[in-house]
């Protein structure tokens, strides 16, 4: 058979298959799509050929999806669950071999900005904390300050790093809603962080509203560390875009920063694992 043709079927086929499995086997297609690992990560050690059909269909469909509301509520849902310990304990080693050697200059250069403030921020909040690592390391990189507060919305894992750092005097963790909790806790003089994938499963008006929000606590400083999609044109789309198999969101966030009354003293960004991801460095205060 021509090549040509083969590729061009191949994945008419397999997706005829994969949703006919899909409608004949709902339990497994909802056991398969509740668990976003299984979609977002692509891990198919584990999985049969029927699961790894059933998860392509699956993808397919999330891809459809264009509600923004409904996506955000997919991806809210997903980190509840307890489900995401998994993810958490399965991207552990992220840590040695993405985080430190290529997120870690921002912190430098952070320093560098806490160097020139004449008053001293006394807390630093990480929304998003999954595992604890990053602020488990930060408190070290910081001795200065004296809180470092960690928010999930994972109740369970929230529970496994309160046991995992209960030595750690200066780290806390609490399980809630970011925005939520900053509503009620915030305060001035603290900086803010998310690190790898954590804003960009806000809806747009949400995390411009928080943002604000933030801004009006008094001194404040923020550290995000985002994806984006490669083709994401700011300029051209200054709109936030859907992203990746998730789908989650693209976000322009010099714009969003900026339209929250921050500054910003640092903007970067670099491809990531591959061509269609890219990396957001930002640093911001007002």
């Amino acid at each position: 058979m021509n090549k040509k043709f083969t590729s061009f079927l191949y994945p008419i086929i397999t997706a005829t298959i994969g949703n006919a499995l899909v409608f004949l086997q709902p339990k497994k297609a909802r056991q398969l799509s509740e668990n976003r690992i299984t979609l977002i990560h692509k891990n198919k050690k584990n999985m049969t050929i029927n699961e790894r059909l059933m998860r392509a269909a699956l993808v397919k469909k999330l891809e459809k999806i264009q509600d923004h509301n409904t996506i955000a509520q997919l991806n809210r849902d997903f980190w509840i669950n307890n489900k995401a310990i998994e993810l958490f304990s399965e991207t552990e080693d992220t840590f040695n071999t993405d985080f430190i050697p290529h997120c870690t200059f921002i912190f430098d250069l952070l320093k560098v900005e806490l160097s020139n403030e004449s008053e001293e921020f006394s807390t630093l909040v990480e929304i998003g904390t999954g595992n604890g690592d990053v602020l488990n390391y930060l408190s070290s990189e910081f001795p200065s300050i004296k809180r470092f507060i960690g928010i999930d919305l994972s109740k369970d894992q929230i529970e496994l790093n309160n046991k995992k750092f209960e030595n750690e005097e200066k780290l806390e963790f609490v399980a809630a809603d970011a925005f939520d909790w900053i509503k009620d806790n915030g305060r001035d003089k603290t900086i803010f962080v998310s690190s790898r994938g954590v804003l960009e499963y806000f809806i747009e008006p949400r995390l411009q509203e928080m943002l604000k929000t933030i801004n009006q606590l008094g001194k404040t400083m923020f550290i995000a560390i985002e994806p984006n999609g490669a083709d994401h044109n700011f300029e051209l789309h200054p709109g936030s875009q859907l992203y990746g198999h998730e789908p989650s969101f693209s976000h322009n966030y010099p714009r969003l920063f900026k339209n929250a009354g921050f500054s910003l003293w640092h903007f970067s960004q670099k491809t990531w694992y591959k061509a269609s991801d890219k990396q957001t460095f930002i640093g911001a205060k007002n």
